[in-house]
């Protein structure tokens, strides 16, 4: 057994994880959401609902999925001049203003994050969140306590524990 399994053998979650967790908020656009990871330089995050309970997780890539979705669409975009040009011709431009014409619906959050959770508690061993990461190929683990957000521990926690050892 390497030293580093010998070390991490005793380390729990709560020798690891960052107590400080940002969350997402489930009704956010994408737009906030991207700015949000941006801003903060995070690849992802926990979402959390209105009344801050812990329901998915969202990650660049799902962005980069959702916006490859929007780019192989219908094409709806391409009509939508065609039937603005038309109605130009049939309205007034006060009731043109009144008809509020939105093109598509905002995406939020809720619409692309994944509700599937991998939480840990904090005296779970650093061993099982490594097999849990490794078995789910994720990036994060969420820490709670009492159904509560408390923390997470992501691959880069984990190579603090190797580096450590």
């Amino acid at each position: 057994m390497s030293a580093i399994q010998k070390s991490a053998r005793y380390m729990t979650v709560s020798d690891v994880m960052q107590r400080e967790v940002l969350a997402a908020e489930i009704d956010w656009s994408v737009e906030q959401l991207a700015d949000f990871l941006v801003d903060n330089s995070i690849s992802g995050a926990p979402v959390v609902s209105t009344d801050d309970q812990l329901v998915g997780v969202v990650s660049l890539t799902d962005i980069v999925r959702q916006s490859r979705s929007q780019e192989h669409g219908t094409g709806r975009e391409d009509t939508h001049d065609v039937y603005l040009f038309d109605l130009d011709r049939q309205l007034d431009a006060d009731e043109l203003r009144g008809l509020h014409i939105q093109y598509e619906t905002p995406v939020q959050v809720r619409d692309i994050m994944t509700p599937m959770i991998f939480s840990v508690t904090e005296d779970t061993s650093v061993q099982e969140v490594a097999d849990t990461m490794l078995k789910g190929r994720i990036h994060r683990v969420f820490v709670t306590r009492e159904g509560k957000l408390s923390g997470i521990v992501t691959s880069l926690d984990m190579l603090h524990v190797i580096r450590a050892g």
